[in-house]
């Protein structure tokens, strides 16, 4: 068996080759899945560190788009996550899961309406989107709440506004 010595220049070039050439794009490739590991282990702050090269890298990534505003919105940063959901339904509005969140902050936020508009356009975009649907629902039963509660305020008598109020805190109760 002959041994074949390597020509330096030519390993440099191959090692050099693949660092710049075909090592960033299988970093960006697993990188993805990473963040999307360390979101779902709630390290948000290093998923949020992890997003920004890959997001400079591929800003027009509609997934590692969406992965910001979920971190950004469990990092309590509302308004940058609005910012961020928003942007995406700008860029992709045939996407419901944007409009979905923007929802859930708006929920969290008692922006009911807001809520409300946004799952609605979700629901436009993905007829069969049962999280909105769901989500809708559990918006219509806030916005139930408070005007059955309103009601019992204005006219104290209404037994059956105080019924029905009954009767949906009931049913909203964990």
């Amino acid at each position: 068996m002959t041994k074949t010595r390597l020509n330096p220049l030519r390993s440099l070039a191959s090692a050099l080759f693949f660092v710049l050439c075909i090592l960033p794009f299988a970093t960006h490739a697993t990188s993805l899945a990473d963040i999307t590991a360390l979101i779902n282990q709630r390290q948000y702050a290093p998923a949020l560190a992890a997003l920004e090269p890959y997001l400079a890298a591929n800003p027009a990534d509609a997934q590692g788009r969406f992965l910001k505003g979920v971190v950004l919105g469990e990092l309590n940063q509302t308004s940058a996550a609005i910012a961020v959901f928003t942007g995406l339904t700008e860029d992709f509005p045939e996407l419901p899961e944007p409009y979905n969140n923007l929802a859930v902050i708006y929920a969290k936020q008692n922006q009911l309406e807001n809520a409300r508009r946004a799952l609605e356009m979700a629901i436009r975009t993905h007829p069969s989107y049962a999280t909105a649907f769901e989500n809708l629902g559990d918006i219509y039963a806030r916005l139930a709440n408070q005007a059955y509660s309103q009601a019992t305020q204005l006219d104290t008598a209404n037994a059956s506004a105080q019924r029905k109020l009954t009767l949906l805190n009931n049913l909203t109760q964990p």
